[in-house]
């Protein structure tokens, strides 16, 4: 019986060969886009999931209070992990992570490394990252030892063993030892690093991680015995605080309340995005599982109204099959093996065009999240929801046909019923709706990514040449032969170090401030520290006071320059109230001497934050490089000669200071490309769907239209009439559409502190282009009908 089902239905499929193939190509399209976004989902979600220990680990996050401000922070201080864990049992082990980045030399080479993580040495034990050679309990036991990825121990030392070899550091001033070789960090890990040095190799280079308790900059993870329960573990931390540095707070005026974050949720659900992890979006996760549910949709609807337009081609098949003995359940079945058969070929061709696009997908996406989705596991999970597509698909259909009844048919009676009619039309206004959702919503990412592109951050960030001095020794000494040396090449029109650049990471200071009522007033406050022409080179307006000059000796000692942000935190109604007023910050008395204009040193996705800014030469490594285009080459060769002069263990590095300010946007880039993709696909087959609903009034309306043609309408008159009721199905859509898409949007533009307002414009936009989309499809498929003669449309009754 079954094998005679599947004849019957093959048959049929290939009797209706074009309405087949859209049906084949609509499911097949749904499918793979379904499946593609489904793969992508999955990825994203899976991320730090491989830790062994993850259930029980937990990213302790800092509140920094203040009477001006509050500061809610991804990272601690360096003591706070380790009092922690002796103070409480419940903390079975803490880690610090510290990223940092330095030139590393082997015998024959320098490399930049940007991603190296400084971290306590039971690292290993509480993070699955499992070692290739060497013991996780020794690897990082020692100081001065490291351990390598792979990948990196393969681009050092070839395929030699790598344990027991030596890297240096610092100019080779410092000898690291490699203890181990790890596997690769996982795509899905949070945690981007390529090597690991121990907390003890600071300390033995001076750097004081464990009394520093305002000192911030450690990503700091605590694992709790089994059975912890974590919220009431938080509740203990005010006093651990008050305990250890109460007095101190107090006479600060800066409280500092610690926070559980669970490990497992930090990329994905993390409200604090730091700039050192990698973070997610659950928002995008949210819109693409729409997307893929929208396009799927779209897909089944295409087969119901492509279905139900082909129901008065196979009425009188259902009355003969009636007359002759069929039952209705054997009609049923019949018809639902005729779809599942499409879905299963559709299923078949969505997988190969997935296997196929795998490698576009992950350039799309900008990560390798899958290489073989025939490895993934999930290729019998894809079948089942194959199999379903095709009996939600038809179902309806089935059941419509089925209930034919066989008098009525065969006497030529047979027409919808208006119930049925509603039904698809609704249908059609979903996709309509779908349709409109994701217009708007492409119009309103990219008008954002627009928006972050041509915003002014309130620097000059064009024609900014960046070298990291990186390996220079005693750059406090030479800081100022080398800036007289790049600014005599010819091209450069201007230069200035600095320890950081807009863009970049940039230091937090324990700094103590004078409020406008003489009391002194302690916080946490970014810091650069700059050269003498920083602000001029960046362009950056003076709104109060002055820049620092070196005229006046006092401020490479004693000189502070704020932002607004700084401004207003510390309570000053006007920038030139702060004049003059007292600071204290990391050894260094002195007073602020000028307010600039508030600009995005970091991320348009944050609200600009404090900033001070001092004289600093032991902290400079980048120099910006104002140079014309026309002898850039030239530029870079001479500074690349400068550069080795004075870092012969170095390596030159360098980079445009724009493209790197808009890389902080990647992630955004890479969603509008993928929604800009799906949504075309989306588009393609809601037009594709609108086939079935307009072949189905054709056929119905063929007698009427040549009527009509008899009494004088002309084409345009007719192509009107059938596009009106298209019209009023817009209409509809776009007033249910256009809530949803405010939401949806709404929702995304929320990870923005500088973002664009939804305007009403992108709704009736989307609507026209529906609209146009909607008349297109109408006049192609009608026209034919409507230029036929009369007597062969009257010749149909």
């Amino acid at each position: 019986m079954l094998k005679n089902y599947l004849k019957i239905a093959w048959r049929n499929i290939r009797k209706q060969k074009f309405y087949s193939f859209i049906n084949i190509l609509g499911l097949t399209i749904g499918m793979t886009c379904c499946f593609l976004i489904f793969i992508y989902v999955r990825f994203e979600l899976s991320y730090d999931k491989f830790h062994e220990k993850k259930d029980q680990l937990y990213h302790l996050l800092t509140d920094v209070k203040t009477p001006t401000e509050l500061i809610e922070a991804d990272i601690t201080s360096g003591p706070m992990g380790p009092a922690l864990k002796a103070d409480f049992p419940e903390v079975s082990a803490a880690v610090r992570v510290i990223f940092s980045n330095m030139v590393v030399t082997t015998d024959d080479a320098k490399y930049q490394e940007d991603k190296i993580a400084v971290v306590d040495s039971n690292f290993l034990d509480i993070f699955t990252f499992p070692l290739i050679s060497g013991t996780k309990e020794t690897a990082l036991a020692e100081p001065f030892s490291v351990v390598l990825t792979e990948s990196k121990a393969k681009k050092y030392f070839g395929t030699v063993n790598a344990v027991g070899r030596s890297v240096q550091i610092n100019g080779r001033k410092n000898t690291l030892k490699v203890t181990g070789v790890m596997k690769d960090v996982p795509e899905n890990s949070q945690m981007p690093f390529d090597m690991l040095f121990p907390v003890s190799t600071y300390k033995a280079l001076g750097v004081d991680l464990e009394n520093s308790w305002g000192n911030f900059g450690a990503i700091t993870y605590l694992l709790l015995e089994n059975g912890v329960d974590p919220a009431k573990f938080e509740k203990k931390l005010p006093a651990f605080m008050e305990r250890h540095i109460g007095e101190k707070m107090k006479k600060n005026q800066m409280y500092y309340t610690l926070h559980l974050e669970p490990f497992k949720d930090v990329y994905i659900h993390s409200k604090r995005k730091g700039t050192t992890l990698v973070y997610g979006s659950i928002t995008n996760v949210y819109i693409f599982s729409f997307v893929a549910l929208f396009i799927m949709l779209i897909a089944v609807i295409n087969f119901v109204n492509l279905a139900t337009a082909r129901a008065t081609e196979r009425a009188r098949e259902v009355g003969v099959r009636k007359a002759v003995g069929a039952y209705e359940v054997q009609l049923t079945f019949q018809f639902l093996c005729e779809t599942l058969l499409l879905s299963l070929v559709a299923f078949f061709l969505s997988a190969i065009l997935c296997q196929l696009l795998l490698p576009a997908f992950n350039m799309l996406a900008g990560k390798e999240i899958a290489v073989n989705i025939f490895k993934t596991g999930i290729v019998g999970l894809f079948l089942l929801i194959a199999i379903l597509i095709g009996l939600l698909a038809g179902i309806y259909p089935a059941l419509v046909l089925s209930s034919y009844e066989p008098v009525v048919v065969l006497k030529g009676a047979f027409s919808s019923s208006n119930r049925g009619l509603l039904l698809r039309r609704g249908l059609v206004v979903f996709q309509f709706v779908i349709t409109i959702v994701l217009i708007a919503g492409v119009i309103i990412i990219y008008n954002q990514l627009l928006y972050m592109q041509s915003h002014d951050p309130g620097f000059k960030k064009d024609q900014q040449l960046v070298v990291e001095f990186n390996g220079v020794d005693n750059i406090k000494q030479h800081w100022k032969e080398i800036k007289q040396q790049v600014a005599g090449v010819p091209g450069v029109l201007g230069t200035s170090f600095s320890s950081s650049v807009p863009g970049k990471f940039n230091n937090s200071a324990y700094s103590v401030m004078e409020l406008k009522n003489g009391d002194m007033q302690a916080s946490n406050i970014n810091l650069y520290f700059v050269d003498y022409d920083f602000i001029r080179q960046y362009n950056i307006k003076v709104v109060a006071g002055r820049a620092f000059s070196e005229e006046m000796g006092t401020d490479s000692t004693e000189a502070m320059v704020v932002n607004e942000a700084t401004v207003a935190s510390l309570g000053y109604s006007k920038p030139e109230e702060i004049i003059g007023k007292k600071f204290s910050q990391w050894g260094r008395e002195g007073k602020v001497i000028g307010v600039i204009k508030n600009f995005n040193y970091r991320s348009l996705r944050e609200e600009i934050a404090p900033l001070t800014i001092r004289i600093g030469p032991d902290a400079y490594t980048p120099m910006t490089i104002t140079a014309t285009g026309a002898s850039l080459k030239t530029v870079l060769a001479n500074v690349e000669n400068i550069y080795n002069r004075y870092a012969p263990d170095g390596r030159f590095e360098y980079y445009f200071l724009d493209e790197a300010f808009d890389k902080q946007y990647r992630a955004e880039y890479r969603f509008g490309r993928l929604v800009l993709t799906f949504t075309v696909l989306a588009i393609f087959l809601a037009t594709l769907g609108l086939l079935g609903l307009i072949s189905y009034i054709v056929i119905q309306r063929t007698k009427e239209i040549g009527i009509r043609k008899v009494l004088g309408a002309s084409v345009s008159s007719i192509l009107f009439l059938l596009s009106s009721d298209f019209l009023k199905l817009v209409v509809i859509a776009l007033l249910v559409a256009t809530p949803l898409a405010w939401y949806l949007m709404y929702q995304w533009l929320k990870d923005f502190a500088y973002r664009v307002d939804i305007q009403w414009w992108v709704f009736v936009l989307s609507g026209g282009i529906a609209v146009i989309l909607a008349l297109i499809t109408v006049y192609v498929q009608t026209v034919k009908t409507a230029l036929t003669s009369p007597v062969k449309s009257l010749r149909t009754e």
